[in-house]
């Protein structure tokens, strides 16, 4: 455990921002002009007292709370805290903000500072590092890298950031098995410190083909005698750099794994994956779809700039409006009917409502079952039943409570058969499309969470009010 680790005070993320943003609050006070010039000094050192207890609360948190609190910071207090960091933990808390604040972050910096940042870094800390560093200064960088370094870095750098190549570690402990235990237990002695999330170590032919793993485990509490080859696991979980990192990620979870090795098509050992790079790749992939969802094109920061969210938001905003301009054109081919039965304009958002609502349900339920794996050709219609299934009893429960509303109400039973018919139709209507939309996205190759939620509450508005309005007009009117 680190010193910083070891002096880490037992409190909530949120008890840390506030003691940080209160210190600004100070800070920013007293670094107001005075306008009387006998207390200039003593404003002055006042000034120095908060920056130095701004910077030592600072100094006494983790790298990722200090992202936290950065990512919760308005620019200029963000910028603020950022100069306040000792310069050696700048790249650790880099790797951990988010995309859109460490675009902030790195433009208040110039050359010179990346370039020390970046040469504390490993390979694969610099690989994630790159795409947002500027062209030049990656340039430069690369240059003044080792050979193994270079390669390592290029070799991240040439894969999809949805690929286990481009999240693998280089840094790994590698053993022979024709060693005893004894051997290697001397061997790690020897290392300064063993690579972060060592719960196992890989073995390797002279070729650097995997042979197996030696968990630390077994290797506490086996006779130090025994050779490798008799104590190691010969059937490791293992990935190549071109699998999808999302399912390497499923099975960390499904194997309770920590680390794993990655091969090349050879069988030659290349890399590894580690659980923290796994955790944070779930953690993205959840705060994606719940952006996709809403028809947010990417990570946007809480306080970016207007252009920057009005750019990240327009897309589906407009075509949000197009598709409420097709539903108010559907409620004018109506207009006679409303006029004459004006119960019609009060109780056609009930059934547009419930619609939406039950389709974000269903959407929601196939784009997790998408993520998962758990959908196939073959599966598909079952699905379809099903959710037909379910949206057909709620339609007649919740459609017959509503129908009996609306006789109560306005003295009608045909009003309220009506309204039974036209919620259970639109909430068929509502499954149907709630399995279509994100089945149809992924054929196109496209997210399937990606702006289902607003597709759906377009199909469902329009459908609703043509529906509900429809059968008003013919067996009411």
């Amino acid at each position: 455990m680190s010193e910083v680790e070891a002096r880490k005070p037992q409190e909530s993320l949120q008890e840390r921002l506030a003691q940080v943003v209160e210190l600004l609050h100070q800070y920013r006070f007293v670094e107001s002009p005075s306008h009387d010039e006998q207390i200039a000094q003593p404003d002055e050192a006042l000034h120095q007292e908060g920056l130095s207890e701004l910077r030592r609360r600072l100094d006494e948190l983790h790298p990722a709370d200090i992202a936290f609190i950065l990512e919760a910071l308005p620019l200029q207090e963000r910028l603020t805290v950022w100069s306040l960091v000792k310069t050696e933990r700048d790249g650790d808390i880099l790797l951990e903000v988010s995309d859109s604040v460490r675009e902030t972050l790195i433009a208040d910096m110039d050359d010179q500072e990346i370039l020390a940042i970046a040469g504390q870094l490993d390979a694969d800390e610099l690989a994630d590092l790159a795409p947002d560093l500027p062209r030049d200064v990656v340039h430069e960088l690369m240059e003044a890298l080792d050979a193994q370094q270079r390669e390592r870095v290029r070799s991240a750098l040439s894969y999809e950031e949805d690929q286990v190549g481009a999240l693998m570690d280089f840094e790994m402990v590698t053993i022979r098995d024709d060693v005893t235990l004894e051997v290697v237990l001397r061997y790690l002695r020897r290392l300064k410190e063993l690579p972060g999330h060592t719960d196992k170590l890989f073995v390797v032919d002279y070729d650097g083909v995997l042979k197996g793993v030696l968990p630390v485990k077994r290797l506490l509490v086996n006779d130090p005698e025994k050779q490798v080859a008799e104590v190691m696991a010969n059937d490791p979980v293992a990935f190549h750099p071109d699998n999808d990192a999302y399912e390497a990620a499923q099975a960390f979870e499904r194997y309770d794994l920590i680390s794993s090795p990655v091969v090349d098509k050879n069988g030659k050992l290349i890399g590894r994956l580690t659980i923290d790079e796994m955790v944070d790749l779930i953690r993205e992939e959840s705060e994606s779809e719940v952006l996709n969802m809403a028809g947010l094109r990417e990570d946007e920061d809480v306080f970016a700039s207007v252009w920057k969210s009005i750019g990240n938001r327009w897309t589906w905003l407009a075509t949000n409006l197009v598709t409420a301009f097709v539903a108010s054109r559907v409620i004018g081919l109506f207009e006679g009917s409303i006029e004459k039965l004006v119960a019609l304009a009060a109780l056609m958002p009930i059934v547009a409502g419930i619609g939406g609502n039950s389709g974000n349900q269903t959407i929601t339920m196939i784009v997790r079952a998408m993520a998962l794996g758990q959908l196939n050709a073959s599966s598909t219609m079952r699905l379809l039943r099903k959710e037909l299934g379910v949206a057909l009893f709620n339609g007649l429960i919740w459609g017959g409570v509503i129908g009996v509303i609306a006789y109560y109400l306005y003295d009608s039973w045909s009003l309220g058969v009506v309204m039974t018919a036209a919620m259970t139709l639109n909430l068929l209507l509502a499954a149907f499309m709630g399995v279509l939309i994100p089945m149809t996205l992924q054929r196109f190759g496209r997210d399937p969470a990606m702006g289902s939620s607003v597709l759906i509450t377009a199909m469902t508005d329009s459908g609703g009010f043509f529906i509900f309005l429809g059968l008003a007009t013919m067996f009411l009117l």
